[in-house]
């Protein structure tokens, strides 16, 4: 795509700072050097402005993130960041080889479909005491897959030698799984290429320490 004088307007980013799924999209901002605005959507004050009318006409799925870019809203992470990496120069998020690229869409997908939305906090406050258990369940059982996926797929990353859209899913997934007392140190693969990831700048500028919106208490 051209880019043409409405992609040089920053976009905005409504999200939330510990939202695994706005995590992705500022990992991408960040790795392509990208400026945005934010705005906070947080999840659990005032029964969650998520679900207020004014956000739910940025994302009808009451959900964030959503983010105001080149003249459109769009929402849900992984179209979100396939869209920032097909209009953006930098580094490519998705391989040009169909395998890799393949392999990249398919680790995303397990970890933003299989396992991530089973301990969101919408799901988490309808399942109630025992949300503990049921979080560390459905991340256990998708870690345990993934380990055996990035066995075969890794490198130094997620596929391979180079950064992509799943590296971008696999921090704060790994995040989210210490948050819930899962032991990472079981999935060996999952740890060594989550630490490493996490020595890199944009993942630590993105980091859910640092929004704008975190807590004086959680900030880094």
């Amino acid at each position: 795509m051209r880019l043409t004088l409405v992609c040089r307007v920053k976009p905005v980013l409504h999200g939330y700072f510990r939202s695994s799924c706005s995590w992705r999209v500022r990992i991408a901002f960040a790795l392509k050097g990208i400026e945005y605005n934010h705005v906070a959507v947080n999840l659990i004050k005032d029964g969650g402005q998520q679900f207020t009318e004014q956000h739910k006409t940025l994302n009808p799925m009451q959900q964030v993130p959503a983010v105001e870019i080149d003249g459109t809203t769009l929402f849900q992470s992984l179209a979100v960041i396939q869209y920032i990496d097909e209009t953006r120069p930098g580094p490519r998020l998705l391989p040009v080889d169909p395998k890799a690229r393949a392999q990249v869409r398919m680790i995303s997908d397990l970890v933003a479909s299989g396992i991530q939305p089973l301990q969101n906090v919408y799901v988490l406050q309808k399942i109630g005491a025992e949300k503990l258990p049921w979080a560390q369940h459905f991340i256990n059982r998708g870690f345990q897959a993934l380990e055996t996926i990035l066995k075969e797929t890794s490198g130094k990353y997620c596929v391979g030698d180079e950064i992509s859209m799943a590296d971008l899913c696999l921090v704060p997934q790994v995040y989210n799984a210490q948050r819930y007392n899962v032991d990472v140190s079981q999935y060996p693969t999952i740890k060594r290429i989550n630490e490493t990831l996490l020595e890199i700048e944009a993942f630590k500028l993105s980091h859910p320490s640092r929004q704008p919106d975190t807590p004086a208490d959680l900030s880094a």
